[in-house]
Order: structure tokens, then C-alpha cells, then sequence
């Protein structure tokens, strides 16, 4: 089991990064929390991960903190939750959001994330009640603060395209990716296109 990886961040194209330990390029998937937390492209990084072990493939997860990684965990033991869905959640929420919602039986704005239904969201609120691992909830990130972290999503030749596609690969329907992103202010970075358009979706 790989369970934390430290070297050289190569690649940052979300929802994927690539990073470099002693010359060996390890491939990894990660939220957004993740992604704009992480320093820019060509500095050092350190990651805790999760090794999923399929037929075909095995998938390695990145998580810039260990309470977003315990929240992966939990979340992948529900029925009916996989690792791209529990990454969706995670891109659309922090742990204390989550938790907020779950206390509270907050089914609505569970159901604003991409691919939880009514029931989903109902069974998520039921069954993660009682699986929250112990951690301070104080080293969470708010989502108000997201944008005082450093580094940054690496920029292309157009942020705009480069955020529909990010919010397309975890499980928003183009139409739906589309639509978070429109009337947002232009000329902003992909890092911050991802930021408000989340924001927007939560915000209903």
C-alpha cells in the first residue's frame, strides 16, 4: 500500500497530477481542494494517498490533508459510492461542510453535488452519521479561504475551457458545466474559474 508520496510536482491538470519521487513518475487523481492547495508546477510536494486495486488498473488518490483522506475512505464504504463520485464530493465540499450537511440532514445541498440524487444524498446523511473518523474539524478548509492558498492550477492558452473540462471529469454534464461558468468575470485563472463556479452550484 502507497500510502503518502513526497518529490516534485510535474504535472497539474485537474482532476489529474503527476509527481515525481527519485526519478519514478507517479500519476495521480485529486479533488479540487487538492489541486488548488498545492504548490505550483516544479515544487516540492507532499501528498497522502489511496491505492485502489482493480482488475484492469490500479488508481492512485491524492490528498494534500489526512482528514480529506479519511473522509475518502468513509465515503468509498457507502453503497453505491466510488472513488470518482467521493472525489466529486470532496471537489464540491470540505470535510467540515460534509459534516455540516450530514448533522444536519442537509439532503439539498447534497443533492447540488454531481451524480448524488435525493437518494444518494439520503444515504449518505443515514449511513455517514455513525463513520466519521476522529479528527479536529479546525484543520479543515474553508472554502472562503481557498483562495489565499498557494500555488495554482497550471494555466493554458484558455482557463475558461481547461475549468469546463475539470468540472466535466467529475461528473457534471457539459450543459451543467456550462452553466456554473457563465456570467462568471473574465480573465481569470483556471484555479479561480473552478473556485467560483463551485461556489455557485453550492450557493444553489
Amino acid at each position: 500500500m502507497i500510502g503518502r508520496l513526497r518529490g516534485t510536482l510535474l504535472e497539474k491538470q485537474p482532476p489529474w497530477l503527476v509527481v515525481d519521487v527519485a526519478g519514478v513518475g507517479y500519476e495521480l487523481e485529486a479533488s479540487m481542494t487538492t489541486l488548488v492547495a498545492l504548490p505550483g508546477v516544479g515544487e516540492a510536494v507532499s501528498l497522502y494517498t489511496h491505492l485502489t486495486v482493480r482488475e484492469d488498473a490500479h488508481l492512485l488518490f491524492g490528498f494534500a490533508r489526512e482528514q480529506e483522506r479519511a473522509l475518502f475512505r468513509a465515503l468509498i464504504k457507502v453503497n453505491g459510492i466510488g472513488p470518482k463520485l467521493a472525489l466529486a464530493i470532496l471537489s464540491g465540499m470540505d470535510e467540515t461542510a460534509f459534516i455540516r450537511c450530514v448533522m444536519e440532514d442537509d439532503v439539498k445541498s447534497l443533492t447540488r453535488l454531481p451524480g448524488v440524487g435525493k437518494k444518494t444524498a439520503e444515504r449518505l446523511v443515514i449511513e455517514m452519521r455513525d463513520r466519521f473518523p476522529h479528527w479536529e474539524q479546525s484543520a479543515a478548509v474553508d472554502p472562503a479561504d481557498i483562495a489565499t492558498l498557494p500555488g495554482g492550477l497550471r494555466e493554458r492558452q484558455d482557463p475558461l475551457a481547461d475549468a469546463e473540462a475539470a468540472l466535466v471529469s467529475l461528473g457534471y454534464k457539459p450543459t451543467e458545466a456550462a452553466k456554473m461558468l457563465s456570467g462568471l468575470e473574465e480573465g481569470q485563472s483556471t484555479e479561480a474559474l473552478l473556485k467560483a463556479a463551485l461556489t455557485k452550484r453550492m450557493a444553489g
